[in-house]
């Protein structure tokens, strides 16, 4: 059956009045869940929905998000997942890139809105389509990712072969459903007849103790969680210390020999190391529990019907130990980016996707990443384009020039410098200048900290050299 949709509620027919989801608000039965997934649909139906049309879903993981989702894939639309607190700017500019005209008003209760009077044009890559979910590019626009019903619902069962999670799986979801991490996650307990302890935000005290109070068998967080994890338990007095009882999956950034000897010392029942990207529905590499402790620092080996390559820059396949681009073929893959065609174009050649990581397969067949060939920043699991960032800054009257870069840091990976050049007898006020950046773009894209000087650091060539301010700024450091 290629709608996830229709796939769910099959599943929820043998559910009933089990508990399919927990929020703030309480649990909901998977009876319930079906039920205000059919009225989300008749909703739309009503509006007049066209097959494949996109519709805006801010969510923020509670219940009714879930059943926002499903009632638009049973009335045959397409998701395109928002943060339900993102800046009326950032909603703007999706809306305009989707051409959406339907909305989920997720405020209080589900209730579905026009937003516009006119239907969005008829585009052939959303046939079979489930999904539009917004990434990060190198041009410093985001990229509308269409992934189909088909493509999903295949890499859902690849991932079952592979971490198999038992029926009435107990999941703790601390993950937003805006990533693709954060929806399989969702998605494949709900598909197993379990239920989902959703938390509208990330506290390491809270996790710690829900992970002690309930009997959660899986838990997915990004490494920067991970770090915030253990120091919260660190701090605690070793009689009140927990031991983490559920099993731990993680993905989302490289997760690092350190951090993995560390996260064994705290979890019982194993880690699974994640890697995959939005465009091949996650989760292509699996470093399994009973490999952490020798393959620490990789991401392991190929999950079902994935082929990779290490290329040059020819995508000529290099031997074993030669550190290339990491390309991936797989039934699992997007129709492409949104509007894009070229770019769909290039970032496939010869069947495989370009993924822009560099890596190389070592002596044991394990595969390594070595860093990356974009500019993306990589902070907190989530890939930011500094480009992106630039642009905004330019937008303030004050602002004559203005690049951001990525720092290492321990704890996120990496935090987002930017340094503005002030325009000729302009001053610029930092804190506004924080308050400006945040009503035009998602609170988690915001640079950590700024820096001012009368120039921007240029390369050789007299271009402005991003790579040159990361170097300085490392030195300051």
């Amino acid at each position: 059956m290629d709608n996830l949709g229709q796939l769910l509620l099959e599943r929820f027919e043998n559910c009933s009045d089990a508990p399919a989801l927990n929020d703030a608000g309480g649990m909901l039965s998977y009876r319930v869940l079906a039920g205000n997934a059919l009225r989300v649909a008749s909703a739309l139906r009503l509006l007049g929905i066209s097959e494949y049309e996109p519709v805006l879903v801010p969510v923020a993981n509670e219940t009714r998000d879930i059943a926002a989702l499903i009632g638009v894939w049973v009335a045959g639309g397409v998701v395109v997942p928002i943060g339900r607190h993102s800046p009326h700017a950032v909603i703007e500019s999706l809306r305009q890139a989707t051409g959406a005209r339907l909305f989920i008003a997720n405020d209080n209760a589900v209730l579905v809105t026009r937003v516009s009077p006119q239907e969005p044009p008829i585009r052939p890559l959303l046939k079979g389509a489930a999904l539009i979910i917004f990434t990060s590019g190198t041009t410093g626009r985001p990229k509308g990712v269409v992934l189909s019903h088909h493509a999903f619902i295949g890499k859902l069962h690849a991932i079952d072969e592979m971490l198999n999670f038992p029926p009435e799986t107990q999941t703790l979801l601390v993950l937003q459903i805006t990533f693709v991490f954060g929806l399989w996650v969702t998605l494949l307990t709900l598909l197993k007849g379990g239920t989902v302890w959703m938390y509208r935000r990330f506290d390491p005290a809270e996790v710690l103790a829900v992970l002690n109070e309930k009997r959660i068998s899986e838990v997915a967080f990004v490494p920067t969680m991970i770090r915030k994890i253990l120091t919260a338990n660190e701090s605690l007095a070793p009689s009140s210390a927990a031991n983490i009882k559920s099993r731990i999956l993680t993905g989302g950034e490289p997760f690092g020999r350190e951090l993995s000897r560390r996260l064994q010392m705290f979890a019982r029942n194993g880690i699974v190391d994640i890697y995959g990207l939005t465009e091949t529905c996650s989760s292509d590499f699996f470093l399994r529990e009973k490999d952490q402790a020798a393959f620490a620092g990789t991401i392991g080996r190929p999950g079902p019907r994935v082929q990779f390559r290490i290329a040059d820059d020819q995508s000529r396949e290099l031997p074993m130990q030669h550190i290339g681009e990491l390309q991936i073929c797989t039934p699992f893959i997007m129709n492409g980016y949104l509007d894009e065609p070229d770019l769909t174009r290039s970032s496939f050649v010869d069947g495989f996707f370009r993924t822009g990581d560099l890596a190389q397969v070592r002596e044991d067949g394990q595969v390594e990443l070595a860093g990356r060939i974009k500019d993306l920043i990589m902070r907190g699991g989530t890939k930011i384009s500094p480009l992106e960032l630039d642009h905004i800054l330019l937008e303030h009257p004050a602002v004559a020039g203005a690049l951001t870069t990525g720092i290492p840091d321990e704890i996120i990976g990496e935090r987002i410098h930017a340094l503005v050049v002030p325009r000729a007898g302009a001053g610029v006020d930092e804190a506004e200048l924080r308050a400006f950046v945040a009503s035009r773009i998602e609170r988690f894209k915001c640079p950590d900290v700024y820096h001012f000087a009368q120039e921007l650091p240029t390369g050789r060539t007299g271009k402005v050299d991003r790579n040159a301010l990361r170097d300085l700024l490392l030195r300051k450091n």
